[in-house]
């Protein structure tokens, strides 16, 4: 009766956080500055589905082309998110901890600035988002590396190594900021700060893979995951080989992290704020607390980005600006309650 009674609760969570992202897409589709008729929304994501012969208007590419897609990156980058901080946290045994803890946010940035200051759209549309990708890449094989050569590979060494490596880079982005063009500085700052501007249908592939990746690979180990929240001797008793499935699950997050990086740009506090809040919900055990954490950064981050349209409009404001905006009122709220219950 237990059983079926945390599955019906966590169907209604389901059902209740998939009809409200729905609404929220929606609704993301339809806001902005060019105010569009409902009826105009639906023909034109028609129109550009290719069910019908009627000519794309700039009506149709604002919807299908703009927003539309911008709408569905938020969803998925917010969903990845919140499942690559749920995995970080139970690995690292750190509340804190988020996916842009250990060096990919800033080797990502490095790439970005690179490719803005340096070399300049030499493959065209795909340069800043595989720049921004292998910059995130290689960041955190650096990581990877540093702890491969440490004997005591305990959580702790692995957020020292990302901190590390964060500073490294932060610094090769500052120079390259400094010594490069001063004209694009807006374009730096606005990418560092996150933004869903670059949101095409072309680079979907990268984040859903991204996605799908990290999500399918944590469900799939979600019983190991489990047993990590007993602590690692519990977690040998039960067979599982803590070290390996700790470097796994960073290498898994690092890639899925950098597709969403080399698209959105550095979006803070998602990854930190979700596991929380999903865990408020239904509880620390993974197979419940990775879809609801997926579900809730879907929401999170999609609404941040209605918010940081309109909250300027016309001028568009970096996404990351009202998340972390938001995160850190989540962050003391959490220093309050750690110290009241201690």
């Amino acid at each position: 009766m237990q059983i079926f009674s945390r599955l019906t609760k966590l169907s209604t969570l389901v059902m209740i956080g998939g009809a409200s992202l729905v609404t929220l897409i929606i609704s993301s589709v339809l806001l902005g500055t060019t105010k569009i008729p409902v009826i105009d929304v639906f023909n034109a994501i028609w129109v550009g589905l290719g069910f019908s012969n009627e000519d794309a208007t700039a009506t149709h590419r604002i919807v299908f082309d703009l927003r539309l897609p911008r709408a569905i990156f938020a969803a998925i980058i917010g969903a990845g998110l919140g499942v690559v901080g749920v995995i970080l946290q139970t690995t690292t045994r750190n509340d804190l901890a988020d996916p842009f803890l250990f060096g990919l946010s800033s080797g990502a940035a490095a790439g970005a600035v690179f490719v803005i200051t340096v070399t300049g759209d030499i493959l065209g549309f795909w340069t800043l988002p595989m720049a921004a990708f292998l910059g995130g890449i290689i960041a955190s094989a650096i990581v990877l590396g540093l702890v491969f050569l440490l004997k005591d590979r305990a959580p702790e060494k692995l957020i020292l190594a990302g901190l590390a490596v964060s500073f490294f880079f932060a610094a090769i982005t500052n120079y390259l900021i400094f010594a490069g063009d001063n004209r694009a500085a807006h374009s730096i700052v606005f990418w560092m700060l996150g933004g869903l501007g670059l949101s095409r249908w072309q680079t979907l592939p990268l984040i859903l893979g991204g996605f799908i990746f990290v999500f399918s690979y944590a469900f799939y180990k979600r019983r190991w995951l489990d047993g990590l929240l007993a602590g690692d001797m519990t977690a040998k008793s039960l067979g599982i080989s803590v070290n390996k499935l700790r470097m796994k699950i960073f290498f898994i997050s690092a890639l899925a992290t950098a597709s969403f990086v080399s698209v959105a740009g550095v979006i803070g506090f998602v990854g930190l704020m979700v596991p929380h809040l999903a865990r408020g919900l239904v509880g620390a055990l993974h197979g419940k607390l990775l879809p609801v954490a997926a579900l809730m950064g879907a929401l999170l981050l999609v609404a941040s980005d209605i918010v940081s349209r309109l909250l300027l409009a016309p001028q568009e404001l970096p996404v990351g600006i009202v998340t972390t905006s938001i995160g850190s009122i989540f962050v003391f709220i959490l220093l309050i309650k750690t110290k009241n219950r201690h």
